[in-house]
């Protein structure tokens, strides 16, 4: 049965004043906040109504009401109004989306502690693994007679490098030579081909030439394992304490613990968000995983380039201001996926400024 415009007056009051306050919510508090023009029974009675009908919750018996996950979604479906970030909040976005173009994860991280810093909530921030990514260029540079750095470069312009140490002298003719045969057999290889390419090069390379390949190979195999992988940064897990839902510390440690699992965070938050573009909210029970049946979680996408997507989100109470967390996630979102496109970051539709 719809709820009739009063009804959802008072349920849209409850939910806001319970985001703001975190105590329950009475009818002499409704009275203040709400132009009702109805008696203080009247709106008991409401209440009354809103509860039985699973929007609202009595926390005790003479308490007052708080939103249910029915109520807290009826709200961000239908009575939430945008937000418009203000020109302090755009500008503080922008400022911080203005990062020299480094690794991806080092991207996705930095934007994830941004969020959770916006937010004051736990945040997140996951980068869609490449797709079949091959080496473009091996370099190998001498340190000393015992030790050279191997420079890997990818067909999607990441660059790693890793020191080697080696129990005998190596010469540079010998270490030209080496990176003569790396970039002849291995260049424009993927992570499956490696491995039947190094085996076919054993058959014919010198057993310490080999070894020294052998070396680099396999450093470049973590790389393009790293990359094809979906990357995930958690940030600010300790702002779950900053609220009173989590006083409790055994629930907030099994939430922080779950958090600082990328892998099931990974599966459970952000990968079924990747073929989405809008801004979603998971309400309590809404959530697939059981750590976060009392949690809400907004997450947004944004395009990384190459058909690849990412995912960034917060994790906090279901009292939350979903209104102001999603217009945040949706600016910052944009911001990537122009900062990867090369574009111009988003303009924004910031309040005007008094």
């Amino acid at each position: 049965m719809a709820l009739t415009e009063r009804k959802k007056k008072i349920l849209r009051a409850v939910v806001e004043s319970y985001v703001e306050t975190a105590e329950p919510v009475g009818s002499k508090t409704l009275m203040n906040a709400v132009d009702l023009r109805v008696s203080s029974a009247t709106i008991r009675n409401e209440l009354a109504d809103l509860t039985e009908q699973g929007y609202l919750e009595q926390p005790h018996t003479s308490a007052g009401r708080v939103p249910s996950p029915k109520g807290y979604r009826l709200y961000v479906n239908e009575l939430m109004e945008e937000q418009r970030l203000s020109l302090e909040e755009t500008k503080q976005i922008n400022e911080a989306l203005h990062l020299k173009m480094q690794e991806l994860d080092k991207v996705i991280d930095q934007a994830g502690r941004m969020v959770s810093q916006l937010t004051n909530y736990p945040a997140f921030a996951l980068a869609e693994g490449a797709k079949r990514v091959t080496i473009r260029r091996f370099d190998l540079i001498l340190v000393d007679a015992a030790a050279f750095i191997a420079v890997v470069m990818t067909d999607s312009s990441v660059v790693k490098n890793k020191l080697f140490r080696l129990p005998t002298d190596l010469s540079e003719p010998q270490l030209q030579l080496l990176t003569t045969l790396l970039n002849t057999a291995f260049v424009g290889k993927t992570l499956e081909q490696l491995t039947p390419e190094l085996m076919r090069v054993a058959e014919h390379a010198a057993g310490s030439s080999y070894g020294l390949i052998s070396l680099v190979v396999s450093f470049a195999m973590e790389v393009l394992d790293g990359l094809e992988r979906s990357a995930v940064c958690t940030a600010g897990t300790s702002h779950i304490l900053d609220h009173p839902e989590y006083q409790d510390v055994g629930k907030a440690q099994k939430l922080m613990s779950y958090l600082s699992e990328d892998r099931s965070l990974a599966q459970a938050l952000a990968l079924p968000a990747l073929s989405g573009d809008d801004t979603k909210i998971l309400i309590g029970p809404e959530n697939v995983a059981d750590e976060l049946k009392d949690t809400s979680v907004v997450l947004a996408s944004y395009d990384i380039g190459d058909g690849m997507k990412g995912v960034i989100g917060v994790v906090g109470p279901t009292r939350m201001d979903y209104a102001k967390v999603a217009a945040k996630l949706s600016y910052v979102a944009d911001g990537l996926s122009k900062l990867f496109g090369q574009a111009e970051l988003p303009p924004g539709t910031p309040e005007k400024e008094e």
